[in-house]
Formats: structure tokens, C-alpha cells, sequence
């Protein structure tokens, strides 16, 4: 029998490590990448085309919501399992939006994160307990109000190189570095930057990393030790 091939996207060492030792004692499967953050996701989605994609949302460089959006062009036939800390509807619509297959708390067994990953990889959606109760109350809302908008479609302010270049700032990047990352001009991202502040109304950098942080785009651990005064050098 052919092993489900699966890459792992989780920056936290020990998360990730159990992951992968949850899989193996399985059998059925064959983890064949891991990425510590949303960059090297979306190389290694590219290049390995896995069947399943295992996803956290909060991640350095490229937040899982942003490395999800560019997943689905680099690796359309792979299937992409949300595990996160943050079940909020706010999150799981924004994913579901995206395309994912599935959604997983960080609180769910083991047992059901293995039985999550049989079943996406047949193409089947799966989700939390919790989180499908939701799912199946807003449809039937919908349904009683006529087809009513839900919000499953988020309106976003942001364009995705804006995403990128907020969650870069937000993470204590100087323009300088920002440029090297995104292979743009130094120019090109103080005219980005400028664009994020004006669409947030939002026009110093620690009110970006506060707003960033109350997003999901980064964990407040990131910014233990990072200067929220205005870099440009």
C-alpha cells in the first residue's frame, strides 16, 4: 500500500517532532518535508508536492494564511490541514476562504489528528469537533435567511505583498532586510509600508506589530526582543 506523503509546517521544534513521531508509529505514512516557517513551506510544497500539507497559522517570515494563498498555485493537487491554537471563526473562515481541506485545534488527540489526515487525504474534509458544530449552525442560518452573506469570503484590505511586508515589520525587520527578503527595492517596500498604514489607519510600527499580534499574522513571543521604533537603514 502506497504511503500517504505528508510536509510538515510548524515553526515550534518540539510541536513539530511529535508530530512527525505521531505519524510514523502510524505506518501509513511518509513525511517527506518540514518547514519552521511560511517561506520554506511554500519551497517545499513546490518541490515535493505532497499529498497533505499540515499547516500552523502562526509562523515567522510568512504567516500560514499568506503561505496558504501561494500553496494553492505552487501545489494545487495538495490537500492542506489546518493545526492551530486559534479556533476562532474569524481564522477558520479566513482558512476555509483559502482553501484549505481541513482544520485542526492543537488541543485535539492525537488519535484524531492521525484519523484528520486519512481522511483529507482522500479528499475529505475534516474539522475539530468544535469547529464543525460551528460550520453546521452558520449553514443552517443561512439556509433559514435565504443564502444570506456569512462572511466565509473576508473582505481583505491587504494586498498579499502588503501581508508580507506587515508581517515583516510586525516581526522587527529593517527596510533594508525587508527588500533582501522580498527581492523588491528598498523603495518599493517603504511605498508598501506606507500603503498598510494608511489602509489600517495605522501609523507607527508598534501599533502595527500590536495589530499584527491581534490578527493571528505573528505570536506575541516573536517580539520579546525587538525594537518597535521606526527602522529604515
Amino acid at each position: 500500500m502506497k504511503k500517504i506523503t505528508v510536509l510538515l509546517a510548524e515553526d515550534h521544534d518540539i510541536v513539530r517532532e511529535g508530530l512527525h513521531l505521531l505519524l510514523e508509529l502510524d505506518g501509513n505514512f511518509d513525511v517527506v518535508g518540514e518547514a519552521k516557517n511560511g517561506r520554506e513551506a511554500i519551497q517545499l510544497a513546490q518541490k515535493l508536492q505532497p499529498n497533505v500539507i499540515v499547516m500552523d497559522i502562526a509562523m515567522p517570515m510568512l504567516n500560514g494564511f499568506e503561505a496558504t494563498r501561494k500553496i494553492r498555485i505552487a501545489a494545487p493537487d495538495s490537500k492542506i490541514l489546518i493545526l492551530s491554537a486559534h479556533a476562532d471563526d474569524e481564522y477558520v473562515e479566513r482558512m476555509l476562504a483559502e482553501g484549505v481541506t481541513g482544520y485542526l485545534v492543537k488541543q485535539n488527540s492525537g488519535q484524531v489528528f492521525i484519523e484528520a489526515i486519512h481522511k483529507i487525504a482522500k479528499g475529505q474534509p475534516f474539522f475539530s469537533p468544535s469547529i464543525a458544530k460551528r460550520l453546521r449552525d452558520l449553514k443552517r442560518r443561512v439556509l433559514e435567511h435565504g443564502g444570506a452573506a456569512t462572511g466565509l469570503h473576508l473582505h481583505q484590505k491587504l494586498t498579499a505583498r502588503e501581508a508580507e511586508v506587515l508581517q515583516l515589520v510586525a516581526e522587527g525587520h529593517a527596510n533594508k532586510q525587508i527588500a533582501s527578503l522580498l527581492g523588491i527595492s528598498i523603495k518599493t517596500v517603504e511605498k508598501h509600508r506606507q500603503q498598510v498604514m494608511d489602509k489600517l489607519n495605522i501609523h507607527e510600527t508598534a501599533g502595527l506589530t500590536r495589530h499584527a499580534i491581534a490578527t493571528g499574522v505573528i505570536e506575541s513571543c516573536i517580539q520579546d526582543t525587538t525594537d518597535t521604533t521606526d527602522t529604515t537603514e
